[in-house]
C-alpha cells in the first residue's frame, strides 16, 4: 500500500482574490510563507474601477517584486503623464514629476497579479464560499461550502461587507462618505495623455486612457446613476468628446465608501483592502493603498507581530484620507469648487504641488496642518 503524503497546511490563508487578496498573497509568498487563497468566484474577477495606476501605485507594485518594463509589456496598457481637472469655467493640469501613470483594464491587472501569485507557488481554491471560522490553539479552521482548511494566519480581503471582519469582531467603524459609481468603457482613441476629472454639481467623471483604442469613464455621484448616457448628460464637454464613440461593454456599478475601522487585526486575523476600510474613489488611491498594505502585512507576518501591521495601516491611509476629505469638500460645495478650480487655473504651480503631495512626492507641510482642506476653506472664506 503506497504511503500517503502528509497534507501541507497553509501558513497564510487569504479570503478574497481581488487585487488586495492577490497582493497580500504575493507579498506573503515572497516572505517564504506557504499561501493559499479562497474565493467564491473564478478568474478573471472584474469590478467597477477607474482603472488608472498612479505613479505611487506602480511604485508600490515594485515593492512587491514587479518590474514595470518586464511585467506589463505583454499586456495592453496606456501611459498617462498627469491629471487634469475641468468644469464649465476652468481647466488646470499638472504633469507627474517622475514616471508616468498607467491605464490598465481591471481584468488585465487581475491576470497580471494572478500570474505572479501562481509563479510564487500560491495555491487557489476557486468557487469556495467561506461559511464560518473556528479558532484553534494554533490558528484558525476555515469552513467553506466544499472543505475545511486549517491555517496559522487568516487574512480577510473580502470587501466592504467582510464576513471575516464580522466573525473576528472587527466591524467597529466610522463611515465618512457613501457614493455611487458607474464604470463604462468607450471605443475611442484617447484624445490626450492625461487622466481627466470632469466636475459638475452631479459629481465627477474620470476619464482614463487604457489602450490606444479605448478609454474608461468612471462616474461618481451622491445621486442614483440610472445609465451612463444619463450620467454623461451632466458633463457636456465630455459628452462632446464621446459623441461618436460607442460603448465597448456593459456598464458596471459599485458603491464607494470612505470608512475607517477601529482595528484591522486581532489575534492571528488581519484585514486588508476594502475589508480594512477605504477612502472615496475620488482619490484614485484604492489600489496603491492595498499594495502598500500588502507589503506591510507581509513584514508583520514575518515578524509574527500583527500589531506592526495595525500601526502601518494607520500610517498608510493617513494621506489618502486627508485628500479624500478635501476633494469631497469640493464636491459638496459648488462655490468652493468653482473658486478652488479658478485659483488652480491662475496658479497652476499650486495644483502641481497638490498633485505631488497626493502621490507622495512632496511634503504635506506645504498645505498646512489640514492640507487642501485648509486651503479650500481659506478660499471659500475670501
Amino acid at each position: 500500500m503506497p504511503l500517503r503524503t502528509p497534507a501541507i497546511h497553509p501558513d497564510v490563508l487569504v479570503v478574497g482574490a481581488g487585487p488586495a487578496g492577490l497582493a497580500s498573497a504575493i507579498a506573503a509568498a515572497r516572505q517564504g510563507f506557504h499561501v493559499e487563497v479562497i474565493d467564491a468566484m473564478q478568474p478573471s474577477i472584474d469590478k467597477a474601477c477607474g482603472e488608472g495606476l498612479m505613479p505611487d501605485s506602480i511604485e508600490a507594485l515594485s515593492a512587491l517584486g514587479f518590474d514595470r518594463n518586464a511585467d506589463f509589456r505583454h499586456f495592453e496598457t496606456h501611459q498617462f503623464r498627469g491629471i487634469r481637472f475641468l468644469d464649465d469655467h476652468a481647466s488646470v493640469q499638472a504633469i507627474f514629476p517622475g514616471t508616468p501613470g498607467l491605464g490598465i483594464r481591471r481584468t488585465v491587472l487581475h491576470q497580471l497579479l494572478l500570474n505572479r501569485a501562481l509563479n510564487l507557488g500560491v495555491r487557489f481554491h476557486w468557487q469556495n464560499s467561506v461559511q464560518s471560522i473556528t479558532p484553534t490553539p494554533t490558528g484558525t479552521l476555515v469552513h467553506t461550502n466544499r472543505q475545511t482548511l486549517p491555517t496559522r494566519y487568516l487574512i480577510g480581503a473580502d470587501g466592504h461587507h467582510s464576513r471575516i471582519a464580522t466573525w473576528a469582531g472587527l466591524t467597529r467603524s466610522r463611515l465618512h462618505s457613501r457614493r455611487i459609481a458607474l464604470r463604462q468603457h468607450y471605443a475611442i482613441a484617447p484624445w490626450n495623455n492625461f487622466v481627466e476629472v470632469y466636475w459638475s454639481n452631479y459629481g465627477q467623471a474620470y476619464v482614463t486612457p487604457i489602450s490606444s483604442t479605448e478609454v474608461c469613464v468612471a462616474f461618481i455621484s451622491n445621486k442614483k446613476i440610472p445609465t451612463s448616457t444619463e450620467a454623461l448628460a451632466h458633463f457636456p464637454a465630455l459628452q462632446r468628446h464621446l459623441a461618436s464613440a460607442p460603448a465597448s461593454d456593459r456598464p458596471r456599478g459599485a458603491i464607494t465608501l470612505g470608512r475607517t475601522l477601529h482595528r484591522v487585526a486581532t489575534g492571528n486575523i488581519a484585514l486588508i483592502g476594502d475589508a480594512s476600510g477605504s477612502v472615496d474613489a475620488i482619490t484614485g488611491e484604492g489600489l496603491a493603498l492595498c499594495f502598500r498594505q500588502a507589503a506591510a502585512l507581509a513584514q508583520a507576518l514575518h515578524a509574527n507581530n500583527l500589531a506592526l501591521y495595525e500601526h502601518a495601516h494607520r500610517r498608510i491611509r493617513r494621506l489618502p484620507a486627508l485628500m479624500s476629505r478635501s476633494l469631497l469638500l469640493m464636491d459638496r460645495h459648488p462655490r468652493l469648487r468653482a473658486r478652488t478650480l479658478r485659483t488652480f487655473e491662475r496658479n497652476p504651480r499650486l495644483f502641481e504641488r497638490m498633485l505631488r503631495v497626493h502621490i507622495g512626492d512632496s511634503s504635506m507641510r506645504f498645505f498646512g496642518t489640514d492640507g487642501l482642506l485648509a486651503t479650500g476653506l481659506h478660499i471659500l472664506a475670501n
